[in-house]
């Protein structure tokens, strides 16, 4: 199907066409629509025209009214203070606009004009450790992201860079190759993740504590990171059962946050090893890197120590052991040469900026970012508590994810049992899941990611105020709406005069595809958030003014179920985009 026009891209092609004729230098000038309280619309382009041109900007507009047609789009139409245009539009083009976004699939939002490949790096869990609530951020907002830009046309390419690698690994493998069964399962069934992270903890305890008490081990354990360096292939066999052990559980998580993660997918820091070696000796060849004391390290005028030294970069360490952003380097190098990226998109917490914008530097001084190639980091703030500090358990320990989301679960499914009428209890554990789930990646989506947010399960599965159940049961209200119709169908009907919600809400609608392209430009979920929880709330209001089923003719009926339909359809498209499923009865 064809992309609809908005309502606002067609008034403005009007007031353009205007200008242009009142004053023919302005040619293509941006007249600067923006919704308005006065009006529909209001056009602010006119003063800064009218200045640059040194005329009378209220003449100027006087002027451009006077060559605006009124009726079809545009019902009405006057200067307002200084030179402002505001602007109200034809209830039937509203209706009209709407029929025409009802008959896609795609609510007659266009793909971008410009689009490309983004490789996005998001939710990147470390083998062999447990995957605490600094994880989730990065899942959710990176999935959403994924969502978004493949709506727009965007080609996307998904990475999760999996902490599998490093000399943390020698204390490991060295452990279970002298305790070879710790990692055995209790049966041939299926393992769960709990069971696979309790082997890894329990492994990872007994190791550490080894370590730090025996110096033979010790001694064995640091010689079995240089053989897993190497290659050797006995070490490499006992890492594989590491990261495939870690995987059971990471994937049971994702699974808890109903999140789609393919293995192809995950490339790990190890991923990028047989690339290291070049990598450094690319840098170092061009001059971008150079040694210092022993270390290849790329230094930097702006970044300073607290000494006024600068800090460099360490690509490769005295020792001969790579950073960090040897494997950052080398994973820029492969997402831009054989991944073909055109914009490399890291969903990776704040305190990691400065490290990132010294990655991204050294790429652009190597040539391997440019004009054409971006780099750009989606900085993601700290989840904090109910008292505004980072979120901890009382034990002072990082809170773990899966405690969390079951948390979740079991206060929704409170919530939806006091609800539910005629739910049987498979279906009351399943909507559980979807308003639960879907509550804590609201939370966290409604937030600009570079906040910091708090962590408050009460207050996110309240069916009052800017969440997730309220945009649900927003949902499911329509949809009980239009299962009482009976042989009324929702059917548009432009020749009718709307009500002041019925056009506060058709207007919001019309907004859909805008919205999208901005959030999708910017990287900015939280925008997408914002406009359901809008369009949720305008459906309120709609809803308590405008009877639906009792509407006082046949036609009215069919234009207010219409509005319904297409509300319900627009909820369910902006939810999916977030991660959020919108069940069809709560």
């Amino acid at each position: 199907m064809a992309s609809v026009p908005s309502l606002a891209s067609s008034v403005n092609q009007r007031v353009a066409d205007a200008l242009a004729s009142a004053l023919p230098e302005a040619g293509g000038a941006d007249p600067l629509l923006r919704r308005s309280d006065r009006a529909d619309f209001q056009a602010n382009g006119i003063l800064a025209l009218a200045k640059k041109a040194k005329a009378n900007p209220r003449e100027l507009a006087t002027t451009v009214v006077g060559s605006i047609p009124t009726g079809d789009l545009i019902a009405d139409i006057e200067v307002s203070g200084p030179g402002f245009l505001n602007i109200t539009v034809a209830d039937r083009a509203i209706m009209e606009t709407l029929a025409a976004r009802a008959g896609d699939d795609r609510l007659g939002v266009p793909y971008s004009a410009s689009v490309g490949t983004t490789v996005i790096d998001y939710a990147q869990p470390n083998v062999a450790k447990e995957m605490h609530v600094g994880h989730l951020r990065s899942a959710v907002i990176g999935a959403a992201m994924v969502e978004i830009l493949e709506f727009t046309g965007e080609k996307v390419v998904r990475r999760h860079h999996i902490g599998d690698w490093g000399t943390q690994f020698g204390m490991l493998i060295q452990f279970l190759m002298e305790h070879p069964h710790e990692l055995d399962h209790k049966s041939d069934a299926e393992v769960s993740g709990e069971e696979a992270m309790s082997n890894l903890n329990r492994l990872y305890k007994a190791s550490r504590a080894l370590f730090d008490s025996d110096e033979e081990f010790k001694t064995r354990a640091r010689a079995r990171v240089v053989d897993l360096q190497a290659g050797d292939e006995q070490t490499l066999a006992m890492w594989q059962r590491f990261v495939d052990e870690s995987k059971i559980y990471f994937y049971s998580v994702f699974d808890k946050l109903d999140m789609d993660i393919q293995d192809p997918d995950v490339v790990g820091e190890s991923g990028y090893n047989d690339m290291l070696v070049e990598t450094c000796k690319l840098l170092e060849d061009s001059g971008v890197a150079v040694r210092s004391n022993g270390a290849l390290c790329v230094f930097f005028d702006e970044y300073k120590g607290p000494d006024g030294n600068p800090t460099p970069l360490i690509v490769q360490k005295s020792d001969g052991g790579f950073g960090y952003a040897a494997t950052d380097l080398s994973a820029i190098r492969d997402r831009v040469g054989n991944l073909k990226a055109s914009t490399l998109l890291y969903v990776v917490d704040a305190r990691q900026s400065l490290h990132f914008k010294m990655v991204f530097e050294t790429a652009r001084r190597a040539g391997w970012l440019n004009d054409e190639v971006k780099a750009v980091q989606l900085a993601f703030g700290t989840v904090l508590g109910k008292d505004g500090k980072p979120f901890k358990t009382r034990e002072g320990e990082t809170v773990r994810l899966v405690d969390l989301l079951d948390e979740a679960v079991d206060r929704a499914a409170a919530v939806v049992r006091e609800k539910a009428q005629e739910l049987t209890e498979a279906e009351i554990a399943e909507r559980a899941g979807q308003v639960g789930i879907g509550a804590v990646k609201y939370a966290d989506l409604s937030t600009s990611a570079s906040r910091d947010y708090k962590f408050d399960l009460d207050q996110m599965v309240s069916l009052t105020g800017d969440t997730s159940v309220y945009l649900q049961y927003a949902y499911a209200r329509i949809q009980s709406i239009l299962r009482k119709a009976g042989d009324a169908r929702p059917t548009a009907h432009p020749e009718l005069a709307l009500t002041p919600s019925e056009r506060a809400l058709g207007l919001h609608l019309d907004h859909f595809g805008e919205l999208l392209a901005e959030a999708a430009q910017e990287y900015a979920p939280h925008k997408v958030a914002a406009y359901l929880y809008q369009l949720a709330s305008l459906y309120t209001t709609f809803y308590a003014e405008c009877p639906v089923l009792k509407a006082d003719t046949p036609e009215q009926v069919e234009n207010r179920l219409f509005l319904c339909d297409l509300t319900a359809r627009t909820l369910t498209k902006g939810m999916s985009l977030l991660g959020i499923r919108t069940p069809e009865r709560l």
